[in-house]
């Protein structure tokens, strides 16, 4: 029992490690459009040129107006300005034919910038200028520069700029303690439930560090230290959210999706179903679409079905059949196969590339199908078998002609069979009720008709035992037969026959009342019970003389001894605190009597703050008081001693 438990518990544990490595968040076609609108806005300024252009780039998309781009990008570069500088230079680079050419007072500029008094993000702009100008740099002072600045700047933000700086330097730099804080990053990480990989600055810099990662990893030609849980975690993460609040993060975004879709380690598949996965004998294929997390597909993928389980008999239906691509799509004809309806798990695996992630995933495939109406059989059956059965039957969707009579002595009886309207195939749908409403008074019963071992449903109506459930009411009852179930294309609501159902008289209810829910309820007179008799007045009067008794023996041992007032101040805080607390002993006077509990909290609040402060105002006061006539009885001792 033990082993059994523990494999129980592996198996779950792998379930969800399974379901883990799929990827619950990503770009579709929509929301790829809906983050190109975003990045194409007109420019405000050079940063937003810069974002907009390079961003754009990044989906594999040209600026709309490269000409206007490339004059607007020219005429706000400042060459004072380092910043300005690094707009300018990356932007210009996404447009063809847009060259900026650089002074030798500005190169040198951007060179003395490339040192350990500058800061990280200095050094990464400075940096990403010159390659993207194609101006020469010295790879090593820039990592000795950077590893400076790490032990200064340790934050997510820098260190990330750190790692896309690396990446524009030489392979023959020594980048290895560079290439390492990939993995010190990764371990900051949060994780979210199993599901979500972030940091707390956020989606910008969660989004920038995936995207310079894999930038430095591609360049040193090193797997960057992610698990491949990490990876979707990640994926997850960062296209969750469908919206972005600014240019800056749209940017991040496109970045991150561009080095998820094209590097040489890892690339998370997506696999979705085209619309809903279902099929039918009218619709036999099952169609997944296999792309990239930038929605772009996989065409030189292969998609193998490993199996194909149903739901509820957990057998077999397929094994290692393989899609056919058809038009970017990916297709099978599982109909082939000959499936009963119902729901099936499929494992599909998609292979051709070493780099794929997530690769291995989980689909619940429905099979639906029409439902047919056999054999329906409607008759009236003698309890003392006097008199012979005659059956009726009906054809779907057609409606008996006459009515059919049952009084007390008698039992209604109806049995048919559902079936595949395409292969005939017996069919036992999870919903199978008989309705029987009255067409006078709008009153509905309710039956579940259920199979036999056969699958011949069977419904017999016992007047004289069920006519409780119809209040003893006779009448003209509709017959309804009501069919559904998930897997049916069809479902069923037939008007079978009209069935006369007769009551004795005697136990029929005076007065007919209707079955709508909707009409007004008769009023419910409620009568609430008498108070108790209160106590004699003189025994609640003495009670009150005995509570307030001490009160009185107070005032009077004050009396006998004397009580001393001298020092009581009247200045305003003095006189203020008195109040208040007076107040306040009112106030709980005033909520037993009138007040509810918020009420009282709104006032005590108001009269609690002012006696808080003048109660500590003439605190005070006294403090200094006292504090003078030490120092002055000190001083009188003194002189005295002289």
């Amino acid at each position: 029992m033990a082993l059994l438990r523990l494999v129980s518990l592996l198996v779950f544990v792998l379930a969800l490690g399974a379901q883990a490595l799929t990827p619950s968040h990503y770009l579709t076609a929509t929301d790829v459009d809906r983050l190109q609108a975003v990045l194409s806005q007109p420019f405000t300024d050079l940063k937003s040129a810069y974002f907009s252009v390079v961003g754009l780039s990044k989906l594999g998309v040209s600026v709309a107006d490269s000409n206007d781009a490339c004059s607007f990008i020219k005429a706000n570069v400042d060459s004072s300005s380092i910043e300005a500088l690094f707009y300018a230079a990356e932007a210009s680079q996404a447009i063809s034919s847009c060259e900026i050419h650089l002074s030798n007072e500005t190169r040198d500029s951007l060179h003395a910038a490339v040192s350990e008094d500058s800061t990280v993000s200095q050094i990464h702009q400075a940096v990403s200028a010159l390659s993207s100008l194609g101006l020469p740099l010295a790879s090593q002072e820039v990592v000795s520069a950077l590893k400076a600045r790490i032990s200064k700047e340790d934050n997510v933000v820098a260190i990330t700029l750190a790692l896309q700086t690396a990446s524009r330097l030489s392979q023959q730099a020594e980048l290895g303690e560079i290439l390492e804080e990939i993995e010190d990053l990764a371990a900051r990480l949060d994780d979210l439930g199993g599901v979500y990989l972030q940091f707390e600055e956020g989606l910008e810099a969660t989004a920038l560090f995936v995207s310079a990662a894999y930038a430095l990893s591609d360049h040193v030609d090193m797997e960057p230290p992610l698990k491949e849980d990490q990876v979707i975690q990640l994926v997850n993460s960062i296209f969750s959210k469908k919206s972005w609040d600014s240019l800056s993060e749209a940017f991040s975004v496109a970045s991150a999706a561009a080095a998820l879709s094209n590097n040489r380690f890892h690339k998370p598949v997506v696999v979705s179903a085209v619309g809903p996965a279902t099929v039918s004998h009218s619709q036999p294929l099952l169609q997944l679409q296999v792309t990239d997390v930038l929605c772009q597909p996989l065409s030189s993928a292969n998609v193998l079905v490993e199996s194909a389980t149903s739901v509820a008999s957990k057998a077999a239906i397929l094994s290692q059949t393989p899609f056919t691509l058809r038009d970017g799509i990916f297709e099978l004809n599982f109909m082939a196969s000959k499936p009963a309806s119902g729901y099936y798990q499929f494992s599909v695996a998609v292979t051709g590339d070493s780099r794929l992630v997530a690769n291995h995933v989980e689909l619940k495939v429905k099979v639906s199908t029409k439902v047919a109406i056999n054999n329906m059989d409607l008759s009236v059956v003698d309890k003392d078998q006097s008199i012979g059965t005659k059956t009726t039957r009906v054809e779907y969707p057609n409606k008996g002609k006459a009515s059919f009579i049952a009084d007390s002595h008698q039992n209604f009886a109806m049995t048919f069979q559902l079936v595949d309207e395409t292969t005939g195939v017996e069919l036992t749908p999870h919903q199978t009720f008989v309705r029987l409403h009255n067409q006078k008074t709008g009153q509905e019963v309710v039956f579940v008709a259920e199979p036999d071992s056969k699958n011949l449903y069977k419904f017999e109506l016992d007047t004289a035992e069920r006519k409780t459930e119809f209040d003893s009411i006779s009448g003209t009852y509709a017959l309804y037969l009501m069919v559904g179930d998930a897997t049916l294309e069809n479902p069923v609501l037939w008007n079978v026959a009209d069935v006369v159902l007769k009551f004795p008289d005697e136990e029929a209810p005076s007065t007919i009342q209707s079955k709508n829910l909707y009409v007004p309820k008769p009023e419910i007179q409620h009568l609430f019970r008498e108070p108790e008799k209160r106590p004699p007045t003189v025994l609640s009067n003495t009670f009150t003389a005995l509570v307030l008794s001490p009160l009185l023996l107070l005032l009077i041992l004050w009396f006998k001894l004397g009580a001393n007032i001298s020092n009581f101040s009247f200045s305003p805080s003095s006189v203020l605190f008195h109040v208040g607390h007076a107040a306040m002993l009112g106030l709980m006077y005033v909520y037993w009597t009138h007040l509810n509990m918020f009420q009282t909290l709104k006032y005590l609040a108001i009269i609690g703050s002012l006696t808080f402060l003048a109660g500590n105002r003439m605190l005070a006061q006294k403090a200094v008081k006292r504090i003078a006539a030490e120092q002055s009885s000190r001083l009188a001792k003194y002189r005295s001693l002289r």
